[in-house]
């Protein structure tokens, strides 16, 4: 039996008209009945880079029974000249999350996919951060340099453990750090880890984050000291502002992209 959490995430490819630009990780959340989207800001638009895509497709698995099946869903970022995608700042900046909404009567017949919930975020409660402690084990699941497990169309996974101090914002940013080998193309990808509540559940996970990048020091002598192998995970409690209801505060849409603009990194 298939782990539901390879099928909550999603391979995605960024293009420019038919030129593919990129590829990235994403995973699905739902809230109220909508399906969203989430990946990195930048995988939608980058300034520094100027990648500026007008449309993606995320793959789909279409039949329960062969995971060999699957189609491509394009979905445009785009109308009439605005952004459909949301996103967020907040004292620190700018958050390197987005997400943008599913249509899913647009889903194929048979789509086989799962998607987190606000009830997988550790930040209601009493209990809330409860177990997750410097050094605990995490999992990434994504696609770096788009790689994947191309018969079955599924992710692979990498170990992590929580590199700083949870609930903290590492230098005043939204963020938080882990310790994992990470590449291109794992922007995007959820930070999770091993629910410990009782009981079945379709997801037994905690959504701790959002992947982001690597991060290393500008200081760095690049022939005497390695790359620091810390990366950026943006707490994942922003989907609850970023899947509010339209007219509600949340995060403004970017300005629109440029027709035409050379690929980005992801």
């Amino acid at each position: 039996m298939i782990d539901t959490l390879l099928l909550a995430a999603a391979r995605i490819a960024t293009f420019e008209l038919d030129r593919g630009l990129t590829n990235a990780s994403g995973f699905f959340f739902e809230r109220d009945d909508r399906l969203f989207l989430v990946t990195s800001r930048h995988v939608l638009i980058d300034e520094p880079s100027g990648h500026h895509p007008n449309r993606i497709e995320i793959e789909l698995h279409t039949d329960a029974a062969d995971l060999g099946r699957s189609t491509g869903l394009s979905v445009m970022l785009f109308q009439d000249g605005k952004a459909l995608w949301r996103q967020a700042r907040d004292a620190g900046g700018d958050i390197d999350v987005a997400v943008i909404e599913i249509d899913r009567s647009a889903l194929p017949v048979g789509t086989l996919l799962h998607a987190f919930t606000p009830a997988h975020l550790p930040t209601a409660g009493p209990s809330a951060g409860k177990g997750i402690e410097v050094g605990s084990g995490l999992l990434v699941v994504g696609f770096p340099l788009g790689f994947h497990d191309t018969l079955h169309h599924l992710p692979v996974v990498r170990q992590a453990v929580l590199a700083t101090g949870w609930g903290l914002r590492f230098q005043g940013e939204g963020y938080f750090l882990t310790d994992a080998r990470t590449h291109r193309g794992t922007s995007g990808a959820p930070v999770v880890m091993r629910s410990s509540a009782a009981g079945p559940e379709p997801l037994p996970w905690k959504l701790l984050g959002v992947h982001s990048g690597r991060l290393d020091m500008s200081t760095r002598d690049k022939v005497l000291d390695e790359s620091l192998g810390l990366n950026v995970a943006w707490y994942a409690d922003i989907l609850l502002t970023l899947t509010e209801p339209f007219g509600a505060k949340a995060g403004v849409p970017p300005d629109p992209a440029p027709a035409m603009a050379p690929p980005g990194k992801t």
